[in-house]
């Protein structure tokens, strides 16, 4: 079984722990998940099983959808409800239109500095081992990219966002400075992934019920998604048999006709059947994934 799994993670769970959940129901050799979440959100995780493993650097870089409810009035520590409190304002007024002024700062490529509260790793150590000891030390501001941010829902103090970002966003730092630029704090309670990329959270699977149906016929169905389905944005190119070998022994191979497309590439068989990902340069392909189907 090599394929993707598109799981929903349930509230309290790290992304490790689904995984380990889905490894065990699947009783498979390997598994990996394509992006994490935090323990409070739920939501679509893609979940790489045995030579899947091998492309979830590729699905990490998909875009992301979030829907998350804020409470604006209290910061955490952690930017959401399972923090330490650490700043409450009250008999604050808060206004759609002004926030809609402010989230136009953050559309387009803005700059996060990472929470302290993550899995940022400093010297090795994870950042929110630090912070459990109360331990703060700098992090690197990096770019990411806000597509969209939009309100969904407007009950004060509660405010509902959706927003369609890049790898590598936290949603999170995001809810706190929007609070923070109100000048009233905010902390998310609650937080879903709703995408990634062209897979919804409405066809994923929860791990209940996997359970139930992982020895069944309809465990064929979706949201099992193959090596090839799940790299849909990647182009392919079939070789001929006489090159076949070569690729498959890790030897960039030339293509004698046709143009190679510039980027990674889905390399098939004759049959279709899908041997790996290589980078192509126009002409040649370098084989970067073998990918073993037969494996399992």
């Amino acid at each position: 079984m090599n394929v993707v799994l598109i799981c929903n993670k349930p509230k309290g769970f790290t992304s490790q722990d689904a995984v380990t959940k889905v490894k065990r129901i699947l009783k498979c050799k390997k598994a990996g998940h394509a992006g994490s979440l935090d323990p409070i959100a739920t939501g679509i995780l893609l979940v790489c099983i045995n030579e899947a493993t091998k492309i979830a650097p590729l699905l990490m870089e998909l875009e992301k959808e979030y829907l998350f409810k804020a409470k604006f009035g209290i910061s955490t520590d952690t930017y959401d409800a399972d923090g330490n409190v650490t700043k409450v304002i009250e008999n604050f007024e808060l206004k759609k239109e002004e926030i809609e002024q402010i989230l136009t700062k953050y559309k387009g490529e803005i700059i996060q500095t990472p929470p302290m509260y993550s899995a940022v790793k400093i010297d090795g150590t994870p950042l929110y081992r630090l912070a459990r000891k109360g331990i703060e030390v700098e992090r690197k501001p990096k770019k990411v990219i806000i597509h969209s941010i939009k309100i969904e829902e407007f009950n004060p103090p509660f405010v509902s966002f959706r927003v369609v970002c890049s790898k590598g966003t936290y949603v999170r730092a995001l809810c706190n400075d929007i609070g923070e630029e109100l000048g009233i704090g905010a902390h998310i309670v609650e937080l879903e992934r709703t995408r990634i990329g062209n897979f919804k959270v409405e066809q994923s699977i929860d791990l209940e019920k996997l359970r139930e149906i992982s020895s069944s016929s309809a465990f064929s169905l979706q949201p099992i998604l193959t090596i090839d389905e799940a790299l849909y944005f990647i182009p392919s190119v079939t070789i001929d048999d006489a090159l076949v070998r070569k690729f498959l022994n890790g030897n960039s191979v030339k293509i004698p006709s046709g143009i190679v497309p510039a980027g990674w590439v889905k390399v098939k068989d004759k049959t279709g059947k899908i041997l790996g990902i290589g980078f192509g340069n126009g002409v040649i392909i370098k084989p970067e994934r073998i990918i073993w189907e037969d494996a399992s």
